[in-house]
């Protein structure tokens, strides 16, 4: 299944970015995976990364794996049968040894897949669930994150060693009460915002290098606006959002089907 499913999408001219440089016979596998039916209960939905790059999915849908696979964000993402929103999926799956996956210890179970269990992922994808697709890139919203014109609160980082961080004061998700970051660079913080407001963000800053930074943000208003706190907090250290027109990659579904048992 395999390779015919690989050829159907060499045929439509489309190479998966995470394929490319590979040999079509021989794509980045798991050595072991399971994909089973979820059943409804009170679980976390999650992807979680752990030692030996071993990943397990709880209750995903086929657009979430699809997401993680290919790091795209939701509005990248079009097509398909309604089914891939739907049916929710359970996932375990373990690299081969000779993987450098094999080697992983990520910082803590949330952390991303890295660029070859994400290419694992999108094997498994043609594999299990038939997956055929094209890409299109689409002139559509965006916005610009640029130098603003108020002094730049973003310092050097202090561990480049540090795994690259931005989310809310408290550690966790952006929440609305301000951004932190660590050790992040603007392109990494230009691809996380964009998850948050629901356009691609295009770095434009031509800063380089790797930043900490630390940004409250205080509302008068009882409900908290998330993304008037993310614009807030930007201008706060000194970038900006810039609402504009600009090319957005997107991944066409053009076939899956319900994978079988295992």
């Amino acid at each position: 299944m395999r390779i015919s499913a690989l050829v159907a999408i060499g045929m439509a001219g489309i190479v998966p970015a995470g394929l490319r440089g590979q040999s079509a016979e021989d794509p980045p596998a798991f050595e072991v995976a399971s994909v089973k039916p979820a059943t409804p209960q009170d679980r976390i939905i999650g992807l979680f990364t752990y030692p030996g790059g071993r990943i397990t999915a709880s209750l995903y849908t086929l657009q979430m794996l699809i997401e993680e696979a290919f790091d795209a964000q939701p509005f990248q993402v079009s097509g398909g049968p309604r089914w891939i929103h739907d049916d929710r999926y359970d996932i375990e799956a373990k690299p081969p040894a000779s993987a450098k996956s094999s080697k992983a210890t990520p910082p803590y179970p949330k952390a991303p897949p890295n660029a070859e269990q994400r290419q694992m992922l999108q094997t498994l994808l043609v594999d299990r669930f038939e997956l055929k697709f094209h890409r299109e890139t689409r002139e559509g919203p965006v916005y610009f994150l640029t130098k603003g014109s108020k002094e730049r609160r973003l310092r050097d980082a202090k561990d480049k060693d540090a795994y690259p961080w931005a989310g809310s004061l408290r550690g966790g998700a952006i929440s609305g009460d301000g951004l932190a970051g660590t050790n992040i660079t603007m392109p990494l913080l230009a691809q996380r915002l964009s998850g948050y407001l629901g356009r691609p963000v295009l770095e434009r800053t031509g800063l380089e290098g790797s930043y900490d930074f630390r940004f409250e943000y205080a509302s008068d208003d009882a409900h908290t606006d998330v993304i008037a706190s993310i614009f807030a907090s930007i201008q706060g250290i000194g970038l900006k959002l810039e609402a504009a027109k600009g090319p957005v990659e997107t991944i066409v579904i053009d076939h899956a089907e319900k994978p079988s048992g295992n």
